[in-house]
């Protein structure tokens, strides 16, 4: 996908915005580091140590920190790491959770990047924040200085070319039996092919740009990710998904302004407003059924990827909540 994004004269910068839980292990059960407050000056004081230490040692391989906070969740966290290009953004993204997971373990904890660890608390999401330059100019082509809200044409085709096969990417970006746990309304984590400038509902989100400094900060957020997503996988299908959207000059229609679930049937359907699967084995299907991601895939990496995600479905489907959550919070 890189390689055709080069043929276009485009670059590509992207990172992950990390959520993830830390927690002990209780007699057999999990249960959170703490229940701090959200966003919180004790909850930055209970986390300080161990997040401390995952910061510096993310800046000791180069990996850049922008942001570290205490989140929603009781035990929740966030470490936002600054964008790179092309394929290193799925490198850095494998060093973020190994080294979170290997720090928390030197101060006793569990770093736990399930989707939905705790079934009863918020989700964690591993956001993807993307943006596309002009690689002789160096010109951020999502951003229209002309545009009364600042988004290009080319920034548009993209987002209808991720919209048009979001069902189908989910299988690829969320690809766990635990990501549709996470995937609900009203949770942030988005439930909907919307799209929408700044709106945390929405599945694309166009990020408000720094002031002053709009083109370099222009960029677009893919909130339908987590981190059981092979991260080169889950990029390289979003690509595809855009190329796409590009190639055919697809049209997004029109931003929504509110939460999508709160729309009425008919409202979602005049902005072609799709409910996204709600569950492992759907998204799947969707996935097999998608020319352009199964051949963007290729033969032998598609085959080879439906039947190892549909044993994994088989195997989930036919155990209970207990079983899932404990496979997942430590594996992920």
């Amino acid at each position: 996908m890189l390689a055709r994004v080069a043929q276009m004269g485009i670059k590509i910068e992207s990172t992950f915005e990390n959520e993830f839980y830390l927690a002990r292990e209780v007699d057999g059960t999990y249960v959170p580091f703490d229940h701090a407050p959200v966003y919180s000056a004790i909850g930055l004081d209970l986390s300080a140590q161990v997040m401390h230490d995952i910061v510096k040692a993310l800046g000791e391989q180069g990996i850049v920190v922008e942001q570290a906070i205490n989140e929603y969740g009781p035990g929740q966290m966030e470490i936002s790491i600054r964008h790179s290009e092309g394929v290193r953004a799925a490198d850095n993204q494998i060093k973020f959770r190994d080294t979170a997971r290997g720090v928390a373990l030197q101060h006793g904890l569990l770093a736990s990047f399930a989707p939905k660890p705790f079934p009863e608390d918020i989700g964690s999401g591993s956001h993807v924040h993307f943006s596309l330059w002009d690689a002789e100019s160096g010109r951020n082509l999502l951003y229209d200085p002309q545009d009364p809200r600042g988004l290009s044409q080319v920034g548009r085709h993209f987002i209808a070319g991720i919209l048009e096969h979001l069902p189908a990417l989910l299988a690829l970006a969320c690809p766990s039996y635990n990501s549709y746990r996470r995937l609900q309304p009203h949770m942030w984590s988005s439930a909907y092919t919307a799209w929408g400038f700044d709106n945390r509902e929405a599945a694309v989100r166009v990020v408000s740009p720094f002031w002053g400094r709009e083109e370099q900060t222009y960029n677009l957020e893919l909130k339908s990710v987590d981190n059981s997503a092979n991260p080169y996988i889950a990029l390289g299908g979003l690509i595809a998904c855009g190329l796409d959207g590009i190639s055919r000059q697809l049209d997004p229609g029109d931003p929504c302004e509110h939460d999508p679930a709160k729309l009425s049937e008919a409202e979602r359907e005049r902005n072609h407003v799709r409910r996204l699967p709600t569950s492992m084995a759907e998204a799947l299907d969707l996935l097999e059924h998608d020319q352009l991601l199964m051949e963007a895939m290729g033969d032998l990496m598609s085959r080879a990827y439906l039947a190892v995600r549909r044993s994994e479905e088989k195997a989930f489907s036919e155990q209970d909540t207990d079983f899932e959550i404990r496979n997942h919070f430590y594996k992920f």
